[in-house]
């Protein structure tokens, strides 16, 4: 009797125990650390294994992108069964990850995008960067979402769980991919612009930059895709344009010297297709890289509170255009002029397109991102960088200036034109 007793006893508690685990309430909210990496918010999370275990991988956080992509590691890890096409492969999406011990399902998500890499590039889901996996739009838009990029924080919650604080601005949501439109102002027109975390850079659909360019030849403008505008090394980014915005409302922020590239008709049709809305541009990181951004996808509402006032010299840089490779190498696809001139040697003892950027004041750049690339070229403007250069199995080294490229300042005429 007394040992029925004590088995019952025993079940009784076991059962209890099962049952308080079974209720124990879910992690509402996490806030974790963020690497910004060319204006780019990085995290880490943890996905589970087919055997139990859990493995930690960067991931990318992108509300400018509905699709989920996932390196080709990732997905040999997680046993996903991978099909491949001329140009991408795709898998089932993975169950979830976690986030700080917070469970994000990625079941809203249809697929997984995959690059086609060769096997040596496994791990690489985009070249200059070390994400194996994104957040994207489609995933975030079921939560509270805060990206404090002064605090390098990234915070995710249930809607309703974290505080929003600063100016708010109610905003248009694509309801089936979370797609933001900001309702905007550049010179008295109203336009939409989207919210896109994802992008380092802003952009302007071609038309409206090429009309400002022309109404505004003071606003300081320039060709080539230097600095935090280098965004993949596209074959055309030495021939972008590039302007200073004097001044942009963006819901209730009013922005000066805002930099943004021209975003060509065919590009821009696509993302105002995804939108569902016309779009006259997105706005990237660099034009928020001083706030806490909250946004509210449940009540369709954004917020900005200002963290910091420092202006980024994100121009004060070595003019190369670069292009990240799959292996980890930098490809030199062009130099930007300054006055008028290329601002870094040309020619035979100089750079051309197609070298290798190898090395960095003798400081290696393969392997590195883009961002750290970029810090590395970048500096108070005048100072000198020893660049190793190779050229068909051949080293040499080059000396350049860093320039003051895209100047925010409007006084010296020849400034403008930079």
């Amino acid at each position: 009797m007394r040992l029925c007793v004590a088995v019952g006893a025993a079940f009784l508690l076991c059962s209890l125990g099962r049952s308080q685990e079974k209720s124990a309430p879910q992690t509402k909210s996490v806030t974790v650390p963020a690497m910004i990496d060319h204006n780019r918010i990085v995290i880490h999370v943890d996905v589970a294994l087919p055997d139990g275990s859990t493995v930690g991988v960067h991931a990318w956080v992108d509300t400018g992108d509905p699709e989920l992509n996932m390196s080709r590691h990732l997905a040999t890890l997680l046993a996903l069964p991978v099909t491949c096409g001329e140009h991408e492969c795709s898998s089932p999406p993975p169950k979830e990850i976690s986030i700080g011990g917070m469970t994000i399902p990625l079941g809203a998500a249809k697929e997984a995008k995959i690059p086609l890499n060769p096997v040596s590039a496994a791990s690489v889901l985009a070249p200059g960067m070390t994400a194996e996996i994104n957040l994207p739009s489609s995933i975030l838009r079921h939560y509270d979402v805060l990206i404090d990029f002064p605090g390098h924080k990234f915070s995710i919650g249930a809607p309703g769980t974290i505080h929003f604080q600063g100016p708010s601005a109610k905003v248009q949501i694509n309801a089936e991919n979370g797609l933001i439109q900001v309702p905007s102002q550049l010179e008295g027109k109203k336009y939409n612009l989207a919210l896109d975390l994802g992008s380092n850079f802003s952009f302007l659909a071609e038309d409206l930059f090429d009309k400002l360019a022309a109404t505004h030849g003071e606003w300081p403008h320039m060709t080539g895709a230097v600095g935090s505008a280098n965004m993949w090394g596209s074959n055309d980014e030495p021939k972008w344009k590039l302007m200073r915005v004097d001044r942009l409302q963006y819901g209730p922020l009013f922005l000066a010297n805002v930099p943004v590239a021209a975003f060509p008709k065919d590009r821009m049709d696509y993302f105002a297709k995804r939108a569902g809305i016309a779009t006259a541009g997105l706005l990237g990181s660099n034009a928020l890289i001083n706030y806490r951004v909250g946004i509210d996808y449940a009540h369709s509402t954004v917020y900005f509170d200002l963290g910091r006032t420092f202006t980024f010299p994100d121009f004060d840089v070595v003019g190369l255009i670069l292009r990240p490779e799959d292996d980890g190498h930098y490809t030199i696809l062009g130099v930007a002029d300054f006055d008028g001139k290329p601002s870094v040697p040309q020619g035979r003892d100089g750079v051309q397109p197609g070298d290798h950027l190898v090395a960095v004041n003798d400081i290696p750049v393969r392997g590195s991102t883009m961002g750290q690339v970029w810090s590395a070229l970048g500096g108070a403007p005048g100072q000198e960088r020893r660049l190793t250069i190779e050229r068909a199995g051949r080293r040499f080294t080059v000396s350049a200036q860093v320039q003051h490229f895209l100047a925010e300042t409007p006084d010296d005429p020849k400034s403008k034109k930079h």
